[in-house]
């Protein structure tokens, strides 16, 4: 069983925050370019020039912490390898790669530190939008709506506490908001937000790509999303750690349990749902 000292948490939540930034930093000249090569993966997810260099950063950036990196972009780690684990961080360092192609600005760098099969902590960046989200699994949620920071600056966590809105940050006085994916809407979430619909009235449905939406239903401007189809570890770890810093939770549909991460050889989801526990 892994625990780390107040000291040693915060300088490796400082880490991961330069990171998932640096990262951002090498992908948005990529995102104002079209001089990239597009490839296709074995699970016929795109791949670009800038989930490359966002994952070869932030590889870079962790490796001073020597805790065992599991990223999307990274090399195939087994479950005989990993299931030894009990702290390591978990990363998407393009979240929204098919947004991002389309010169859509919902895209975010994830990074989570999971401790014990569980996301300890959790930073979500979105480059195009300037906006920095972090949390704690049952603590506390942060924003910086415009961060600054750059490749030669590296900030302590007491400045960043310094200059950040804790989340949930707006107020319920609005119509029941529900979240939904831009491709992966089913026959199943139709049915859901049908019976949302029956149950609240009047709905608003938003629909946006990337961990960008689980940060908007943490700092309050939504109430709810809910997933039928599949998703990857590193597509939720560093999400659930701020939605649960905010007062939200996610859970599996099946089993109504939290979450939980690598205690099994399919780094595949659980169909599950987001939903806020308290008022904005």
């Amino acid at each position: 069983m892994s625990t780390l000292d107040k000291q040693k948490q915060e300088e490796l939540f400082t880490n991961a925050i330069v990171a998932a930034v640096k990262a951002g930093l090498k992908i948005m000249p990529l995102f104002n370019s079209d001089d990239y090569e597009i490839t296709m993966k074995s699970d016929n997810s795109p791949f670009s020039l800038a989930d490359k260099v966002a994952h070869e950063e932030i590889e870079a950036c962790l490796a001073k912490s020597r805790i065992p990196v599991l990223s999307e972009e990274g090399r195939d780690r087994g479950y005989d390898e990993r299931k030894a684990w009990d702290i390591f961080w978990l990363i998407d360092p393009l979240d929204g790669t098919r947004q991002f192609i389309q010169k859509r600005k919902e895209f975010t760098v994830n990074i989570a530190l999971i401790i014990n099969n569980y996301p300890t902590f959790g930073v979500i960046y979105a480059p195009a939008y300037n906006a920095l989200f972090w949390g704690f699994h049952q603590r506390e949620a942060y924003k910086i709506e415009n961060i600054d920071l750059n490749n030669d600056v590296e900030l302590a966590f007491s400045d960043l506490l310094l200059r950040a809105i804790k989340i949930p940050s707006s107020n319920a006085d609005r119509v029941y908001t529900v979240l939904a994916s831009p491709n992966h809407t089913t026959h199943q979430t139709q049915s859901y937000i049908e019976k949302l619909h029956q149950k609240h009235g009047e709905i608003v449905t938003i629909s946006m790509g990337s961990s960008l939406k689980m940060c908007l239903l943490a700092d309050g401007k939504a109430d709810i999303y809910i997933r039928h189809a599949d998703t990857y570890e590193w597509d939720t770890a560093a999400a659930q750690a701020i939605l649960e810093g905010a007062g939200c939770t996610i859970k599996s549909l099946d089993t109504d349990k939290r979450l939980s991460y690598n205690n099994k050889e399919s780094l595949i989801n659980p169909w599950f749902i987001c939903e806020r526990t308290h008022p904005g």
